[in-house]
């Protein structure tokens, strides 16, 4: 009789090692190691929809010059914010994994995307809630939808008319993957979400439910069949008390999308961005905001993150930013107070504090500003993360304006990096910049005059003359301070 293969895993790596070991040499934690049963004796891999023959035969390899290409058909949803952020559509035969922390709403997400797309058949697979469930919170997400009260026996998939009546979504509450291959076999859906990754078990791994070899075999058995089938699939996963997505690394690898939900559950707002992504970019992301009935798109996400005043205030810049192919101006806000206990602290909320301690250094040394013994707090509203070094002018015009207590214009928006030496730095797709602090109504704009063109060079590289907001390119941080402030 055969003997049935044991081994170890680190619970948060997936670090397989054949005996049990106190650190990871992966990972560098401790006692992380579990052990798991691999694989049962006599155990049959689960089957689902028979592939074509063609598929059974060797691949062989091709000159790349005799691949034929043909552009790839996106499935469009009425979420133009998750098309954005999938890089255009929904691909065939992707698998996209979404992570984020509890209560924050991926599961609300998804089945509002099940509910509502148009002509499509989908199977929403739910191994953390009761059918009855799901149809509350369906009936929450389509108030409109006329009472359908789900019939049928557990174990089986219960149809639900989407808001717009075209398409039809499923629900099978189910955990097992061969049962749910079995059904997907019988109703041949267009596109599947599972909910979530980690409550699915297969037969062929005897560990138990979220272990990393049941993730790792059950994300593999789903990566089969979107390729082999070209159904989309989508996977809901756990994160970590870390903000890591829960299951060993492997599993971002596998996978062809991998999208983070953030957001602060006590505010509004919630933020889907791309992490990784073989179809698009991976710096995209979609703005929501969570109200009764669901989720709304947000599709003008600066007005939400600018604050209306009354009266100008100092420490409070406008700045122009990009995330990934969307321009949006942000409200960065900066304090600067003496440090009462001799040390001073540096603190940022939303951006690199080891970034904000150059352009400290670098105001200090160019402009001859006393911040050594200032305590300096940085803040970027509505609760996002930004890296564009675009903001750094920003948010050195912020620290000033707090420093000196002399407020900034409103009307002023400031779109450069800062260099170690003072100078301002050109900033990419500047145009796009300038054109969204236009239309929010803005009078001047503070850019780098290597933005602009030169004589003898490209005289197209930004055309002033199609704005009707006052463009003002400096070269040096000396410059900024002087047209400011005086």
């Amino acid at each position: 009789m055969a003997k049935t293969k044991i081994a170890y895993f680190c619970q948060s790596c997936g670090f397989e090692s054949p005996k049990w070991l106190g650190k990871c040499p992966s990972c560098q934690q401790w006692n992380t190691f579990v052990e798991e049963i691999l694989e049962k004796p006599n155990a049959s891999v689960p089957t689902w929809k028979a592939s074509p023959p063609t598929s059974q035969r060797a691949n062989k390899p091709v000159p790349v010059s005799e691949i034929t290409f043909k552009e790839e058909h996106r499935l469009l949803t009425p979420d133009k914010e998750f098309n954005r952020v999938l890089g255009g559509g929904i691909v065939a035969g992707s698998l996209v994994l979404i992570g984020g922390e509890p209560g924050i709403g991926k599961s609300t997400l998804m089945l509002q995307l099940a509910l509502n797309m148009p002509n499509i058949k989908v199977l929403y697979v739910s191994g953390e809630e009761s059918d009855h469930q799901i149809k509350m919170r369906a009936e929450r997400l389509s108030p409109q939808e006329p009472p359908n009260p789900l019939k049928g026996q557990q174990n089986q998939e219960l149809p639900l008319q989407g808001a717009g009546g075209a398409g039809t979504c499923f629900i099978l509450c189910e955990t097992s993957t061969q049962n749910i291959f079995k059904q997907i076999e019988e109703l041949e859906p267009d596109l599947v979400v599972i909910d979530s990754i980690q409550t699915l078990h297969s037969a062929h791994i005897e560990s138990t439910t979220g272990s990393v070899s049941q993730v790792r075999e059950c994300t593999a058995e789903l990566l089969r069949f979107a390729k082999e089938t070209s159904t989309p699939v989508f996977l809901i996963g756990h994160i970590t008390k870390d903000g890591m997505i829960a299951g060993p690394k492997i599993l971002e690898h596998m996978v062809d999308t991998v999208l983070q939900f953030e957001g602060d559950r006590h505010h509004v707002y919630r933020i889907l961005r791309t992490i990784k992504n073989r179809f698009g970019s991976a710096s995209e992301l979609g703005i929501y905001e969570m109200l009764g009935e669901g989720l709304r798109e947000v599709s003008n996400p600066s007005e939400i993150l600018l604050s209306q005043r009354d009266e100008p205030l100092s420490g409070i810049t406008i700045s122009a930013t990009l995330e990934g192919m969307r321009p949006m101006l942000i409200e960065t806000q900066a304090l600067v107070s003496a440090s009462p206990y001799g040390t001073p602290q540096r603190t940022a909320t939303g951006f690199d504090t080891k970034r904000m301690s150059m352009l400290l250094a670098v105001l200090e040394k160019r402009c001859g500003f006393r911040l050594g013994a200032k305590d300096v707090f940085l803040n970027i509203t509505g609760g996002i993360r930004v890296e564009d070094p675009a903001i750094d002018l920003g948010l050195a015009a912020a620290i000033i304006s707090s420093h000196e207590d002399i407020p900034i214009p409103a009307k002023t928006c400031f779109a450069g990096e800062i260099g170690l030496s003072g100078e301002i730095r050109a900033v990419n797709r500047v145009e796009q910049r300038i054109a969204e602090a236009q239309k929010l109504g803005f009078e001047q704009i503070f850019i780098s005059k290597y933005n602009m063109p030169s004589a003898g060079k490209d005289k197209t590289r930004l055309d002033l003359s199609r704005y009707t907001i006052d463009v003002k390119p400096v070269g040096r941080i000396e410059e900024v301070f002087g047209l400011l402030f005086g």
